[in-house]
């Protein structure tokens, strides 16, 4: 996650946050020193969001396409629980209604506008906002989707936007509103904002499983065939890692909010189930941290792994120096050609009659010898492995 800078209309030069498809890497939305608090950060052409409505009770429950925010007004009083699914950020007419409808303060507005936001749980007088991380799996990049999800609980609604309209994990939710299942249509409101919460908690444990099975593949891959490629890949999971830790350790402190604070929004019987949300926090956070020590851990794997194969080729090279440098020294000798007629001492085994194979025998003994001696010092064991990568 990089940032840019744009002006907007006030000709205030603030951050956004633009999506990089190789960098997964988290920065927070940060206001520009001076600048209005309230301020909303949307696209001036921004489309309208799609608002999907879901009302239900204990004996039925319909869904429903919005065409604005206003339509929801008239489900927001009844005691059925409303459950009002922005799909986008929208724009800003759009907020100007759902500041009305809903009557959300401001600076609730801009946390949920300005992404990216850092997972936390604020209290205001009517309602209850919850910023929370959400991950996907995205098979086409290898990689996994991340997009903000704010939570605004009121009395008998939830208001759910997310950033992104593509893909979300609140299927199985929908399900069971739907189909009946389980008590989520027994209880009120907040057991559905701890519903949607768990959902997006749950989330996590599908993104862990596959960089579960990265981390093993990588493994065989640094200690049989380790390359450069190798290096880039334990890079990047170290990194997505990060971001993984980054988008999962405050909503642990969230959560953790949401079960010790004395709001009115949060009824005692769904602080209960919060805890076992909670509980999955931090098996989430154990399995991220696990994962962050053993992709640490392969890059030393990695460079022992590096180091060994070159301590290998060393070797080899070694052998072969040692094997030819008698035979060199040898070569060099007779390459010399002294005179043999000015005196008998000089080379006189040039005059022999078989001087040239004695010569070449005694080279090949040498060789021989040192092949035998390193062949029992067992230097040959390993180099077949340097022949196979």
């Amino acid at each position: 996650m990089t940032s840019k800078t744009v002006k907007n209309d006030n000709l205030n030069v603030k951050p956004i946050a633009e999506e990089d498809d190789d960098d997964s890497y988290v920065d927070y939305f940060y206001d520009v020193p001076g600048e209005v608090p309230g301020t909303l950060d949307l696209e001036p052409d921004a489309p309208p969001p799609e608002i999907v409505l879901i009302d239900y009770c204990e004996a039925t429950a319909t869904r429903s396409k919005l065409a604005n925010p206003q339509e929801a007004a008239t489900y927001l009083d009844t005691e059925s629980v409303s459950w009002v699914d922005m799909l986008g950020l929208g724009n800003k007419e759009t907020w100007r209604q759902m500041s009305e409808v809903f009557n959300l303060h401001v600076m609730a507005q801009e946390d949920v506008v300005n992404v990216p936001q850092r997972p936390k749980v604020v209290d205001y007088e009517d309602h209850l906002l919850i910023i929370a991380w959400m991950v996907t799996i995205d098979p086409k990049l290898d990689t996994f989707n991340k997009e903000q999800v704010s939570l605004i609980l009121g009395k008998h609604y939830v208001l759910t936007v997310q950033e992104e309209p593509d893909y979300d994990c609140f299927g199985p939710v929908r399900d069971r509103i739907r189909k009946g299942q389980g008590t989520i249509r027994k209880h009120g409101a907040d057991y559905l904002a701890y519903s949607l919460l768990d959902s997006i908690i749950d989330g996590f444990f599908p993104v862990l499983e596959i960089y579960g099975e990265r981390i093993e593949e990588l493994e065989d891959e640094v200690v049989a065939r380790p390359t450069r490629k190798t290096l880039e890949k334990i890079y990047k999971i170290r990194r997505e890692l990060l971001t993984l830790r980054r988008a999962i350790w405050p909503q642990r402190d969230a959560i953790n909010t949401l079960i010790r604070d004395s709001s009115d929004a949060i009824g005692p019987e769904v602080r209960i189930y919060l805890r076992d949300c909670y509980d999955h926090t931090v098996q989430v956070m154990d399995m991220v941290e696990t994962y962050r020590e053993l992709a640490s851990g392969l890059m030393d794997v990695y460079l022992s792994s590096v180091g060994n194969k070159m301590n290998e080729i060393m070797k080899l090279l070694t052998v072969i120096s040692s094997i030819f440098i008698p035979l060199t020294f040898v070569a060099g000798i007779y390459g010399m050609n002294f005179n043999t007629e000015k005196s008998p001492m000089n080379m006189p085994e040039l005059n022999w009659y078989f001087g040239y194979p004695l010569c070449l025998g005694m080279m090949a003994t040498i060789a021989a010898g040192l092949i035998y001696f390193f062949w029992r010092r067992g230097w040959f064991e390993n180099f077949s492995n340097i022949q196979d990568d």
